[in-house]
């Protein structure tokens, strides 16, 4: 049986893009996304990521059934930061045949090499800032917001197809009951000195304050990630979809500001109730019922993911880090959240790795980025081996079986 590979055309086959995963991953833990979403995000005319960047779908086929997808896509924006000519490839589905995976990643590379790029890295949907990387350990948990989820075999499919591993992205599991029993004494004093000695405070962001507050978290975010692997910029442009994305997720007790004693803008976090676990209720359909579970959401969320926690680089010496840190942890008992995870973080990261550590957290999922480079003289898109990297210890690779 032949196997062809095709552009996406039209909306009855943007649907079989978006429906592909519900068929392969089915009595797995992935959990279906709300398809009129995920529609939306998909779609030119709709889609933030065309604001900077230019995509096209593809689908595999054989014998007339579909068994595989792929994006190719180029952020304008990542490559005017990074200074570099990076290709982009996602939203990678595919049934267990190498010749599949192999197919649809030379079709990929195809269209990125038309568009002038000089390798292909990812996955990523669209971007780093978005789900990133195949899924390498902690297959048996659930994802939460943002995160991918895929079988065992994507990762060794992808290697034999020749990509090779560009960087790795940790994601880490904090409990609740960790805070007495693996917490380093010494994270719960520098949130004190925060307080006493620099004068910082921590405010609760509002519905009617978001706007107003998302210019902080842009300028936080511009400046505490500038430096990092595949970072990609916020801009005012992308203001209004991020209002509509927070204010569908907002939980005022968990987005912070921390201010210094001029009311200086210090750090930010941002943690979501994650909204998977509703999802995981709709089955992908507001009717007839889903719209219930989006309501009486907080009633079937127990968990939460730190999305976004930064400090402005002026002042990463003052512990204002910790003093969100020990927020998150004091804040927890007041709500029904249990437990939580912090990532994406990098693998070079190792102030931050080693700073969730000390929290007594431990990493149960691992996302990895590959890359493919055709241009001669190109250089490798992860830092070279020199730049110091965080090595976990055995303890924090995996929560202990409850």
């Amino acid at each position: 049986m032949s196997l062809v590979i095709t552009p996406v055309r039209g909306f009855r086959e943007l649907q079989a893009f978006v429906k592909l995963p519900e068929r392969l991953h089915a009595g797995t833990p992935w959990i279906i996304q709300l398809r009129i979403e995920r529609y939306a995000y998909l779609t030119r005319a709709t889609g933030a990521f065309f604001k900077h960047g230019t995509a096209q779908y593809f689908l595999a086929r054989r014998d007339g059934r579909i068994v595989g997808r792929i994006s190719a896509h180029v952020s304008h924006r990542l490559n005017a930061q990074q200074n570099t000519r990076w290709g982009l490839f996602g939203f990678f589905d595919f049934e267990q045949d190498q010749e599949i995976c192999d197919a649809l990643l030379t079709a990929a590379e195809g269209w990125l090499r038309a568009q002038g790029c000089d390798r292909m890295v990812g996955p990523f949907s669209f971007t780093p800032n978005d789900e990133a990387g195949i899924l390498i350990k902690g297959h048996h948990l659930e994802p939460m917001i943002r995160q991918g989820w895929n079988p065992p075999y994507y990762q060794t499919m992808v290697e034999a197809a020749g990509l090779t591993k560009a960087m790795d992205m940790y994601h880490w599991e904090l409990d609740i009951a960790d805070r007495t029993e693996r917490m380093l004494p010494i994270l719960p004093q520098l949130a004190q000195e925060a307080r006493d000695k620099h004068g910082l405070t921590v405010r609760r962001m509002t519905r009617r304050s978001l706007w107003r507050d998302l210019d902080q978290f842009i300028e936080v975010y511009n400046a505490a990630w500038a430096k990092n692997w595949g970072f990609v910029p916020y801009t005012k442009a992308d203001k209004p979809e991020l209002w509509v994305d927070y204010q569908l997720v907002f939980a005022g007790e968990w987005f912070m500001i921390v201010e210094g004693p001029g009311g200086e803008l210090v750090a930010m976090a941002a943690t979501i109730p994650d909204p998977n676990q509703v999802q995981e209720r709709m089955k992908g359909r507001l009717l007839p019922f889903g719209w219930f579970y989006l309501i009486f959401k907080r009633r079937f969320i127990d968990r939460a993911r730190v999305g976004f926690l930064g400090v402005m680089p002026a002042y990463q010496h003052t512990g204002a880090g910790s003093l969100l840190y020990m927020e998150h942890y004091d804040t927890a008992p007041k709500t029904k959240i249990t437990h939580g995870e912090a990532g994406w973080i990098l693998e070079t990261n190792r102030s931050m790795n080693r700073g969730l550590e000390a929290m007594g957290g431990h990493i149960t999922k691992i996302y990895r980025a590959y890359e493919r480079i055709w241009e001669e003289g190109a250089v490798p898109a992860a830092p070279p081996e020199r730049i110091r990297r965080y090595n976990p210890p055995a303890h924090v690779l995996e929560a202990p079986p409850s």
